[in-house]
């Protein structure tokens, strides 16, 4: 018994996926796990309503530009591109998305640091405190 194991359309091989533009590392997702449980258990999100994880560039601070983490209700099809990393949704804004090829989404919970990070490869310089960059 012959099995297919090429998938088509339109008699063309479908293309692979394409590699998302930024990574959540399972760390993060884990700790954005524990948040989005902490939230839905507080009540401020309506039962069985989906909380993503919006990750935007906003202008701002001493260098030009400064990374967002925020959980977000609202995922708009037009505007936003949505991705999935280790069991957490992650949406981002299509201008944001501009800035953050490359970028890497980790968490901290070390001696010296705690909370989340956003490595981004296109940062040309970062401030003195290291809030915001410039590209």
């Amino acid at each position: 018994m012959a099995t297919a194991t090429e998938t088509t359309g339109l008699g063309l091989k479908d293309a692979s996926p394409i590699a998302p533009p930024l990574v959540v590392t399972e760390r993060a997702a884990e700790e954005v796990k524990r948040h989005i449980a902490d939230v839905q258990a507080g009540g401020s999100v309506e039962a069985g309503g989906k909380l993503y994880l919006r990750v935007r560039v906003q202008g701002g601070g001493c260098s030009g530009f400064q990374n967002k983490l925020d959980l977000d209700p609202k995922f708009d099809e037009k505007s936003d591109h949505k991705f999935e990393f280790h069991g957490i949704e992650v949406v981002v804004d299509k201008r944001s998305l501009l800035y953050l090829s490359g970028a890497v989404v980790d968490f901290h919970d070390d001696l010296n640091k705690r909370g989340f990070t956003v490595t981004n490869p296109q940062a040309k310089g970062t401030c003195g405190c290291g809030s915001s960059y410039s590209m």
